[in-house]
């Protein structure tokens, strides 16, 4: 089965960055769904099992985890990750270098990723397959970023598939090496609630932003809207 999860990720981060590559005047739509996907995971799964699993920690430490782990991403996006978020930011030169930063560290954080369901898995099949349906619609939407934002540095196409590829290998190899040690479900339970928190910025504090900039948000909230009603019904549905 994790076989076939890698190929997955594998395949829905390339996917993403064709989409984007291909359909550039609809990403709007895509963002605003994969929003409220991740942020739907985080609320419904992450955080409830990380509160299940980790309970010996007390839910104020379990929280104050998610809360840490939030400003923890903060200050990597603002000053380590570099992402751009203005015209002017992204069209200067002197800036593609970090841009090409960025698309590096995203590929760290689609490893993170793969770490993550391959030690999911450790637990249970059930927390592994949901964790799985998060991780999918994030590498999704990576393949979205990562495509958007070496493009609008100038980048040519064929480099931007090279970065494409490196992100969408990394989460195969996170995978592979979750199964050279075993986490306890007390410490999984604090690195889903690290994961949270990382959910959370990036649906809230990347991906909304980006999807209606722009553009009107009737639509991509609408987007927004479904891609979090549809991973509750899902997570739901399997978790029952």
């Amino acid at each position: 089965m994790l076989f076939i999860i890698a190929l997955l990720t594998l395949v829905f981060t390339l996917l993403g960055g064709w989409l984007a590559l291909r359909f550039s005047d609809r990403l709007h739509l895509v963002l605003g769904f994969s929003a409220g996907a991740v942020i739907a995971v985080a609320f419904f799964d992450l955080l409830p099992e990380a509160m299940a699993l980790g309970a010996v920690w007390g839910s104020e430490t379990i929280a104050m985890i998610v809360g840490m782990s939030f400003v923890a991403y903060l200050f990597l996006d603002r000053f380590v990750f570099f992402h751009p978020h203005t015209e002017e930011y992204c069209h200067n030169e002197k800036h593609q270098a970090r841009s090409w930063l960025s698309a590096i560290t995203l590929s760290i954080h689609s490893f993170l990723d793969g770490l993550l369901v391959g030690l999911s898995f450790q637990v249970s099949t059930t927390i592994g397959l949901v964790v799985t349906l998060a991780v999918l619609a994030h590498k999704f939407s990576d393949g979205l970023s990562l495509v958007g934002l070496t493009l609008k540095n100038g980048t040519d196409r064929q480099k931007v598939w090279g970065w494409l590829w490196l992100d969408a290998i990394a989460p195969v190899v996170g995978i592979l090496v979750a199964g050279l040690f075993f986490l306890s479900e007390t410490w999984l339970g604090a690195v889903l609630a690290i994961f949270c928190g990382f959910f959370l910025y990036l649906g809230a504090s990347e991906l909304l932003p980006e999807s209606h900039h722009g553009h009107s948000t009737r639509w991509t909230t609408v987007a927004t809207l479904v891609g979090f009603g549809l991973i509750f019904i899902l997570i739901k549905i399997i978790g029952s």
